[in-house]
This record gives structure tokens, sequence and C-alpha cells, in this order.
């Protein structure tokens, strides 16, 4: 199970070295973003390039992707700088590439498994049990087993049958009751499917010291891709509340999971929001921990596709419809958010020798993109603006492509999910970072202990 989790992410490893990290033992973090972006430009112009040799390959068709593993450390010392006390788990199910969560590792960086199969991936990479927190709280019998038996110390629940499937099959585990918590602007809402309501949560804490189970703080989960810092402060006042009702029973409550939700555009005030919140509601000597997946991993991909049929409209609807382009990738592959998240996707036409020497229109033009795949609800952006005309056999490419992407990509109508990455950056993280990775490794071992 675990092996197939990344079955679609083999093909083109290709390494760029000599990116350079460090300027007089500083980060260059304010130069990445744009050393960054020229790097991964001049990368996918090579593989076009190469693609072209030999037009008749079936890979001259297929989409590929770039992979910037320096993306990854910028956001980790923007995590550290922001939220110093909370450890980060990093929730697999986002984006379970190898490369990533081996560089995340090295990075001292926990993790949040939903499943057998995510755990296994990541103790195959040599990662400490210790590291990993099994956060579904809705759990097959034979995942609970295997997550005790390979040593992974804890888990959450919200109902009473989990907490006697646990008695049953892992009583072993330290257990941290999810309470309900729902940001109505998330992405995507998680409170219509986990979360123990305020007038449970005593009766589960009850059921839970009957049973002889150990509960030793909460957990909540606000929504991915959250936008209102109030509900994070909502779901920490109502932690705090569950945290005294345990303590009232005899439980030593000092384990704190702020779950996810967090994203790049907004990072920063939500991180303060819930920091405060934190340090008004709870002691110092709370440990917090955190499950950040799209944070991390959204910036990591640049996905690049090519523009395989356009149809120009000629009748009454020249008018009043955009002309239409059609990709070699859509919401059945990289593209679902468009449908799950309404997601917004910017293409930006890839200049190079072919497309600049090609005659087209000049100025604005406005067409609407769609996949590949014959279903209809198959379309990337109804409406993109471009800088001129685009025309079959272009290329365009998407920034911010590795949440929720290769993940969650199919083989629908007979198209392939098997995605070509080229990797950008070094297997390890830079030198300068070695005091960051002590600091994130001992909140890491805080909050499992």
């Amino acid at each position: 199970m675990g092996e197939d989790l990344n079955n679609n992410l083999t093909g083109v490893e290709d390494e760029v070295h000599g990116t350079g990290w460090t300027l007089g033992g500083i980060p260059k973090m304010m130069v990445t973003d744009m050393a960054s972006d020229a790097l991964v430009d001049s990368i996918i112009t090579e593989r076009i390039r190469k693609l072209d040799q030999n037009p008749v390959d079936i890979q001259h068709d297929l989409p590929f992707l770039v992979a910037d593993t320096r993306r990854i450390f910028q956001q980790h010392v923007r995590w550290l700088q922001c939220l110093p006390n909370i450890a980060p788990f990093y929730a697999v199910k986002c984006n379970s590439n190898i490369r990533l969560l081996r560089y995340l590792a090295r990075l001292g960086v926990g993790f949040d498994c939903a499943s057998w199969g995510e755990m296994k991936l990541v103790l195959n990479l040599g990662v400490d049990p210790s590291r990993i927190i099994f956060a579904h709280p809705c759990k097959a019998v034979s995942a609970l087993q295997m997550a005790s038996r390979s040593g992974v110390p804890r888990t959450t629940f919200d109902n009473v049958d989990e907490l006697e499937k646990i008695k049953d099959n892992a009583p072993n585990l330290w257990l941290l009751l999810r309470i309900f918590a729902d940001d109505d602007t998330a992405l995507v809402s998680l409170g219509n499917k986990f979360g123990a309501p305020l007038d449970t949560t005593k009766a589960l804490l009850l059921k839970a010291k009957d049973l002889g189970l150990v509960v030793d703080g909460v957990s909540f989960h606000v929504g991915s891709g959250a936008s209102n810092a109030d509900t994070f402060v909502t779901a920490v006042q109502n932690a705090k509340h569950v945290f005294q009702q345990g303590k009232q029973l005899g439980f030593d409550m000092h384990v704190l999971d702020v779950g996810g939700g967090f994203q790049d555009s907004n990072f920063e005030p939500m991180a303060l929001s819930l920091q405060r919140a934190i340090e008004k509601e709870f002691p110092p000597s709370t440990q917090v921990m955190a499950e950040p997946g799209r944070y991390y991993a959204r910036s990591f991909y640049t996905a690049a596709c090519k523009v395989v049929a356009r149809r120009k409209q000629i009748g009454q609807d020249k008018l009043s419809q955009s002309d239409m382009l059609y990709l070699n990738d859509g919401i059945y592959g990289c593209f679902m958010n468009a449908m799950a998240e309404n997601e917004i996707y910017r293409p930006i036409l890839f200049k190079q020798e072919t497309t600049s020497s090609t005659e087209r229109e000049a100025g604005e033009h406005r067409y609407s993109v769609w996949g590949p795949t014959c279903d209809g609800l198959d379309c990337i952006a109804k409406e993109a603006t471009m800088g001129c005309e685009v025309k079959v056999g272009d290329w365009v490419k998407f920034e911010n492509m590795g949440a929720y992407t290769t993940a969650t990509s199919t083989q629908f109508n007979g198209f392939p999910n098997r995605y070509d990455i080229i990797y950008v950056g070094d297997h390890s993280p830079p030198r300068c970072d070695r005091e960051v990775m002590a600091s994130t490794k001992r909140i890491r071992s805080e909050a499992v202990l």
C-alpha cells in the first residue's frame, strides 16, 4: 500500500547542482524567489528543447513538473520564525513525493499520517516512529494494529466506538481528543466529518478513563486552507476547556495539536493570532504541534503543460465567448482543485524560441482553459488572460502546484498520471540550517514525550 502512494511520481530525476545557498554564511532569503524562478524557467526551456528533438515520442505530449527543495527550506525557516514553539508535523496526504518527505525528515519535521500506507512510506525512510502521529479519528482496525506494532506513539479519536476499538487493538497508544472546529471560509471543511462537539467531550473522556486508556491532550483542525483567524482563537479556547475537563478526571493533559489549515498567502497574520491565543490560554509547558500540508508543499512544484488543441470561436459565439485552449493535463490530473476547492489557476505562456518566432497576434487574448478528457467538467480556468495569441504546440506553466495535485491524480479516460519530475536543489538542507534543525528536533521531541 505504501509503495502505491508514490507510484505516480516516478520518471525524470535530473539534479541541478551548484545553485548556491549562502552568502557569507547567511541564507539568500531575499533573492531566493527570483533566483528560483529563473532557474525553474531555464530547466523548463531545456526540457522542451529536448522534447522538440523527438516530436513523435509520446513524452512530447505529456506534462512534466519541476520540483524545488529550496522552496521547502524557505517555508521551514518562515515557520520557525513565526511559530517557534509549535512543532510542525507535515501532512503526508498533501504530497507524498519521496524526495520531499526525505528532505523534510532531514529538517527535523515530524509527520502527520492518516493511513498505514502513509506511515509505512515515512518509516521506510528511516524516520523514527516517535516522529509520526496517526492523526485520523476514524481508523481501520488493521491500520491501528500496524501503528501500534510499529511504535507510532499517538493517535486521535472523537467517538465512543473508536475508543473501544483502540482498547481492543492498541491500548498502549497515547490519545488526543479531537474536538469540533470549523472555518466556514476554508477551502475544504472538515467539521462536517470529524471532531467531537463540546457537549460530548466530558462523556468521551469518562469513557476513555473507564477503559483504562491514556488521554494526554486535545487536537482540532479548522479546515484545509483556512482564512479566518478567529476560528483558530475559538478552537484554542475550546481546547483549554477540554484540557480542564481532562485534568479534573486525572488525565495529564499537556499536548495540544492545532491541526492544519495554514496557507502561504496569509500565514503571518494567522500565525500571530494562533500564537497569541495559545500564549493567553495555555502555560509555556504545553507541548504544541501542528499538521501543515499545503503550507510546505504548495510551492514545491511548477507544472509545465502543452497546448494540444485550440478552438477558435468563428460563429455567433465569437462575440460572447472566449477561444478555448486544451492542455495535456486537467482536473483528473494535477488540477483537481479547480473543482474541489474552486482554485483559480493562472496559466503563464512560456516564452521560448518557438513561441517568439512563430507569427501570432499581439495584445491581450482571453481564453478558457480545458483538460484533455472527454468530460465537460474538465475545465481548468473559465477565463485566463494571456499577453498574446496562444497556439497549438505552445507550453504554459503553472506555479504553486505542489499541494493536492499528483496526490489526487487519476488515469481517467486513459490519460497517464505518471509525471516526469525534474528536481532542483540539494538532497539535504543547507549547512546554515543546523541551529534551526536543532531547535525543531527539540520541539518535536518534547511534543511526543
